[in-house]
């Protein structure tokens, strides 16, 4: 068993209180070969929430406590940021997991490219925390992009 962002699979899990939902990811899903995961609820976070992004760094920054992850309001809501990525962990420790589909861009799960903090939608190089996390602990991670371009296959 993997991990799967949920919102890719038709859970109503983003901060707006949409999904993400593509039918490949469900499919994987009603295979019984992935376990869906939103490490925001996870860490407490309501669904909807206000958007949020990681200012000053990226997910590796905010586990080092050398960034934050900062909502449109302006409040710091790292800690739960960080506590959702390490039960999404405990989660894959405990599932066997060796690899991780995660919703790209996201400050919890984005692996590769995230937001920059400014809430323009201007990229950076980086991980979120989730994905940080779970790659210090060495679990694959992919975006969604990338699986359905046919870059990784699981």
């Amino acid at each position: 068993m993997n991990l799967i962002s949920a919102c890719l699979c038709g859970y109503n899990c983003k901060y707006n209180g949409k999904n993400n939902f593509h039918p490949l990811f469900k499919e994987l899903l009603d295979k019984g070969e992935f376990i869906p995961v939103c490490p925001e609820e996870l860490g407490g976070l309501p669904t909807p929430r206000p958007p949020a992004e990681i200012q000053n760094g990226t997910g590796i920054d905010v586990l080092k406590g050398k960034a934050k992850v900062i909502n449109k309001k302006g409040e710091d809501v790292s800690s739960f940021f960080i506590k959702g990525a390490y039960i999404t962990l405990q989660k894959a420790w405990e599932k066997g997991a060796v690899y991780a589909i995660l919703k790209s861009r996201s400050p919890s799960c984005g692996a590769g490219q995230i937001y920059d903090g400014s809430f323009n939608s201007v990229l950076r190089e980086g991980d979120g925390v989730t994905a940080a996390l779970l790659k210090q602990h060495g679990i694959k991670v992919i975006t969604e992009e990338e699986y359905l371009k046919g870059e990784y296959r699981l």
